[in-house]
């Protein structure tokens, strides 16, 4: 809400009650009369301006139109900073020219096939290694991880290869637990719109990577990474992974479009995780090229070295080999457009 245009006919009462509307949100107004129309620029902090408030002010008397300028997501715009932000972990950078490759299983089983999974990932590459110890699972039924002592495996794992983890947070009450353990926090795409997780992480240090939601839109993600940013941490990675389709292919739709889409509308570094977007181990190394060919800036990939025995996602985890051998694969394509693997 940057602009109002009144009508025509709107009376000097209508337009005062509009800008006394106005001061008592703590935003100022400046009135430009033209022959036809009369312009109210509104001045301040507008993104903080929500839907129901707008739309209340659209409804006022004497309102024909509200227009915004800058967009509601106002730290995570190219608006906000111009320059593309990077991210660092340790000696790693997200958002630099170097493609970062986050790899793992989707579980944290044990301590023995996280350590031999880390070893071989760093052997063919990856920058950052990925477990989950609190998993989020459609049936309560499901294998839920190991929560605390499956992040000491990971910590094992990191101390054994050098790779920093990342790892997911389900729960504000485990934030404590989790920043212990963690180099980066996750929020997966089911809790993308919990707004109490977000405000939490919002306020720790380490960098958060910002799941897709299932169904969201680029505007609704964008605006949850604004619930991070609003509490002063600004180190947000973006990762689509897929969104819900009618086409039943593939366990999701992968979103690639919404890398270039993302790249003009903010600065945050966008990564792509095509294990969870397509959801079938064959087709993975292909929309891993094809997402780096977009212009991502990093890869969730599942690896697991036994994928008929993972306790979860099995069929999209590449083997340790066929792992090695997409990294391979990704190096021309990652020169093509300027960037290195």
């Amino acid at each position: 809400m940057d602009i109002i245009v009144l009508k025509p006919r709107a009376s000097e009462k209508e337009k005062k009650h509009i800008i006394k509307r106005l001061e008592s949100l703590g935003l100022e107004a400046t009135v430009s009369k033209g022959t036809e129309r009369t312009i109210i620029g509104v001045i301040g902090n507008t993104s903080k301006v929500n839907e129901e408030v707008e739309n209340s002010i659209r409804a006022a008397a004497g309102v024909e139109t509200v227009m915004r300028i800058l967009k509601p997501y106002r730290l995570a715009s190219r608006e906000f900073k111009k320059t593309a932000t990077t991210v660092k972990v340790g000696k790693q950078v997200i958002g630099g020219k170097k493609i970062c490759v986050i790899a793992g299983p989707c579980s944290v089983e044990n301590q023995s096939m996280m350590v031999e999974i880390a070893k071989e990932v760093k052997k063919a590459g990856a920058s950052f290694l990925r477990g989950g110890a609190f998993k989020p699972r459609t049936s309560p039924y499901s294998f839920q991880g190991l929560g605390e002592e499956g992040l000491k495996y990971l910590a094992l794992a990191r101390e054994k290869s050098g790779l920093p983890i990342v790892t997911e947070i389900m729960d504000p009450r485990d934030i404590d637990v989790i920043e212990k353990y963690s180099d980066v926090i996750q929020i997966g795409a089911r809790n993308m719109q919990n707004f109490r997780l977000l405000l939490v992480v919002g306020e720790s240090k380490k960098p958060i990577l910002l799941k897709r939601g299932l169904s969201a839109t680029i505007k609704e993600w964008l605006m949850s990474a604004e619930y991070i940013m609003s509490r002063g941490n600004m180190n947000v990675i973006l990762c689509e992974r897929g969104i819900r389709t009618f086409e039943t292919a593939t366990r999701n739709t992968l979103d690639l479009s919404a890398v270039p889409v993302l790249k003009k509308l903010t600065h945050l570094p966008v990564v792509v995780d095509p294990s969870h977007g397509v959801g079938i181990m064959e087709h993975v190394s292909p929309m891993a090229k094809a997402a780096v060919a977009a212009g991502a800036d990093g890869l969730v990939i599942e690896v697991h070295t036994h994928p008929e025995e993972a306790l979860s996602d099995g069929e999209q985890s590449l083997r340790p080999d066929a792992f090695k051998q997409m990294m391979k694969e990704l190096k021309p394509v990652a020169q093509a457009v300027g960037r290195e693997i």
